[in-house]
């Protein structure tokens, strides 16, 4: 296994909230994707862990990912633990990814800042040759950020216009989270609720770079450019 892309989320139908569409526009161009979600969202009001790895295998078939795992660590209870951590290096070692993205890291719930976390800290363990034996050491060229959800200014904007309606198609895969149901009806908004906020939300990041819908991202260290002439967005 050899993965392009790698989106590691902390709970099933993060990603697709997130950085789905971009994960879809890589399969577009070729490249191999793949998500690991680090707990089934066993703590979640709706549904089960069982039917949330359904849902999201579904999802995954939507999306074009070659593969997608979960290593059903514990929800709402993510912990940066060294196991935790050398079982996340291992697995990135596995699926020897080009480019890593992560939940950004500030966030409400501590599963989401922890994964972000975790995750940074299993890549550069997995670049160490000594961490396992029976592994090969590798370390992705690239870590982002998905920063949809933060108040931060992106680092850059990637264009979903034409992958937004199958991200919707994703996310809704998950229908014990998103179909009809009385079970936590207060707290989830319905199907045209969710297709309405998000929507907005992609919206509002692609007006800022001049397309119908966008998905942020945020990275920690400065972008080469080699053609300021050709350099996209305009600035007035």
């Amino acid at each position: 296994m050899s993965l392009d892309v790698l989106a590691i989320a902390a709970h099933p139908d993060d990603v697709e909230q997130t950085c789905g569409g971009t994960l879809m526009r890589m399969a577009d161009q070729g490249y191999r994707t793949g998500v690991l979600d680090l707990t089934a969202g066993d703590m979640g009001t709706r549904g089960s862990p069982e039917i949330r790895v359904t849902e999201s295998e579904a999802a995954g078939r939507v999306m074009g990912l070659v593969w997608r795992g979960n290593l059903h660590f514990p929800d709402a209870r993510l912990e940066n633990t060294i196991s935790a951590r050398m079982t996340l290096a291992v697995k990135i070692r596995e699926l020897k990814p080009r480019v890593v993205i992560l939940p950004y890291w500030q966030a409400r719930h501590p599963d989401h800042y922890r994964a972000g976390e975790m995750g940074y800290e299993a890549c550069f363990l997995a670049g160490l040759k000594k961490l396992d034996e029976y592994s090969e050491a590798h370390r992705p060229q690239k870590i982002l950020y998905a920063s949809l959800y933060a108040d931060v200014k992106p680092s850059f904007i990637v264009d979903i216009s034409g992958q937004f309606e199958r991200r919707m198609q994703a996310l809704l895969s998950y229908a014990s989270q998103y179909g009809e149901s009385a079970e936590g009806g207060g707290l989830f908004p319905n199907e045209q609720e969710i297709r309405d906020r998000l929507g907005a939300v992609a919206r509002f990041y692609g007006n800022q770079i001049g397309v119908k819908y966008g998905e942020p991202f945020v990275v920690k260290e400065a972008i080469q450019i080699d053609d300021i002439v050709s350099m996209p967005v305009r600035s007035i």
